[in-house]
């Protein structure tokens, strides 16, 4: 649920009595794509606002706190990463970050809607810098049916950067998926998944994430919190989950003497996040590993 009144941008968490607001100076476009209604405004302290079905997607100001922790954790800790898709990510923001890693070889953006991506480049063309990139490759389509048909064991990094679980991202967070990217993947990969708010989608999305890895074959498990302001309550996660090595342990030294510029994401925010709140150890007692918490 979504209001604008009196230059507010406000979205609505009917469910959980709270809101958020934005004051933005004018909307820059809407349009109906086959998928979504897709809204973006100049907003007067946080840039250019992105929203996807009345849900804020993004903001200039701090996306990066997002298409960081998306990217750098998971690819710090697979021991040489080439090949990486992204399941969603229509903005490329994730693409951007994935591209910043040298050894990574190929990467692959599978986007259902491609109205995200060229108003992206319009209006966050900051985002869409690595898009000429040689190693960039786009498909607009299915994303679980573009999964269910990739050859198996030929991709190191999934990342699954999607909307909420509702419409067209709903089927990215079901176990039929992940037993998909399960054989997609090579031995050592990793898989990375949005999920949502700790403080309000612990006991239901994030368990459920959990235990539905688990069950599609990946032994190791672990969410990853950090801020988020535009997002509901302003904390949310990432879950990743590996085949069979253990994700508490990361290329630290390659972390610290990485090649590129990072805002946020470094070898301490990396060892931060992976420390669980107690509460979030308490509801995932049952999925979480000794030693892995």
């Amino acid at each position: 649920m979504t209001a604008l009144n009196e230059g507010w941008f406000t979205e609505v968490f009917q469910d959980q009595g709270t809101a958020f607001s934005l004051q933005v100076k004018k909307k820059l476009h809407e349009e109906q794509t086959p998928f979504q209604k897709l809204e973006i405004y100049e907003t007067e302290t946080f840039g250019n606002l992105m929203v996807l079905d009345g849900c804020v997607m993004l903001t200039t100001r701090d996306n990066f706190l997002y298409h960081e922790m998306m990217t750098h954790p998971a690819l710090f800790t697979h021991r040489d990463p080439k090949k990486v898709v992204i399941v969603g990510g229509g903005d490329c923001g994730t693409l951007k970050e994935v591209l910043k890693h040298p050894g990574v070889e190929e990467a692959w953006q599978v986007e259902i809607d491609e109205r995200v991506t060229r108003m992206s480049e319009k209006y966050f063309p900051e985002l869409c810098e690595a898009n000429d990139d040689p190693r960039a490759n786009f498909f607009f389509g299915d994303g679980i049916q573009w999964m269910r048909d990739i050859e198996p064991n030929s991709v190191d990094l999934i990342i699954i950067d999607s909307t909420d679980p509702v419409g067209p991202a709903e089927g990215l967070f079901a176990l039929d998926f992940y037993r998909d990217a399960m054989l997609a993947l090579r031995e050592g990969g990793i898989i990375v998944q949005q999920s949502e708010s700790p403080l309000l989608h612990t006991d239901t999305i994030i368990k459920s994430i959990h235990d539905d890895m688990r069950k599609a074959g990946f032994e190791h498990v672990q969410t990853l919190p950090f801020p988020q302001p535009v997002y509901p309550t302003g904390w949310w996660s990432c879950t990743m989950a590996s085949k069979a090595n253990p994700l508490r342990y990361f290329r630290e030294e390659d972390s610290a003497n990485r090649p590129f510029v990072t805002r946020y994401y470094n070898p301490g925010v990396h060892h931060g996040a992976l420390a669980m709140p107690q509460f979030m150890l308490d509801a995932l007692e049952d999925q979480v590993i000794p030693g892995e918490a």
